[in-house]
């Protein structure tokens, strides 16, 4: 996976670039809400590329505090072009219409949870998921900041459980490099990086250097 950290990202980065980087490129629709009214949109050029669309709340890393009624209109505005939608756990009371129109689309969604300071303890991370898992999501994503070496093997062990609803798990901050290629060996199905200049997330890699490090470490039957 490869987001776009800003429009100038996106509007710079060359189709061939992008499908060398990640299978699945993110554009952050809150990051770039004062690029969308022109004429050409700044991921317009890249046709064939399939796209999550992701509009962040704020109080999970998202750009200018939108409420929920404005992130659900700016992602229903680009629905005829994902391949899939990120809602955050937290907003799946508020955009249940949302949900059921990519319900009827079979437009498959992530329901993300993210947690800049910690990670959370188990009983969270499982509420969460039951929630996302409940509401129909595809995936569960789950990012956190982690503190420790513990950490890593928590979120690890949490990745390699059967929960019954496919994962996407990864640290944040300085932890988050190494934790990102053990979950992506632990069966994450999500492996966030960023292409351009600006990453979308504290210690995240640039997206072509994770794709070819997770590759080599399959390579060697890891």
């Amino acid at each position: 996976m490869g987001g776009f950290g800003s429009a100038a990202d996106a509007r710079q980065a060359s189709p061939t670039l992008v499908a060398e980087s990640c299978d699945i490129a993110e554009v952050r629709l809150d990051l770039m809400r004062d690029e969308l009214g022109g004429a050409t949109k700044p991921w317009a050029h890249l046709a064939g590329i399939p796209l999550l669309f992701t509009a962040r709340m704020a109080a999970e890393g998202g750009a200018c505090d939108l409420d929920a009624a404005t992130r659900e209109a700016l992602l229903r505005e680009v629905l005829d072009e994902a391949a899939c939608i990120d809602i955050e756990v937290a907003s799946i009371g508020e955009m249940a219409d949302l949900i059921d129109e990519l319900r009827q689309r079979k437009l498959p969604w992530i329901a993300s949870f993210h947690d800049f300071e910690k990670l959370p303890e188990n009983a969270v991370l499982e509420d969460r998921l039951a929630r996302a898992k409940s509401a129909g999501a595809a995936v569960f994503k789950v990012a956190a900041k982690l503190h420790s070496p513990g950490d890593v093997a928590r979120l690890a062990e949490f990745q390699l459980a059967d929960h019954g609803i496919a994962v996407a798990s990864m640290g944040m901050e300085v932890l988050a490099p190494v934790s990102r290629l053990l979950c992506a060996q632990c069966g994450s199905v999500l492996n966030y990086g960023f292409i351009g200049q600006t990453s979308t997330a504290p210690g995240q890699w640039d997206s072509l250097r994770l794709k070819q490090a997770i590759a080599s470490l399959e390579a060697f039957g890891c």
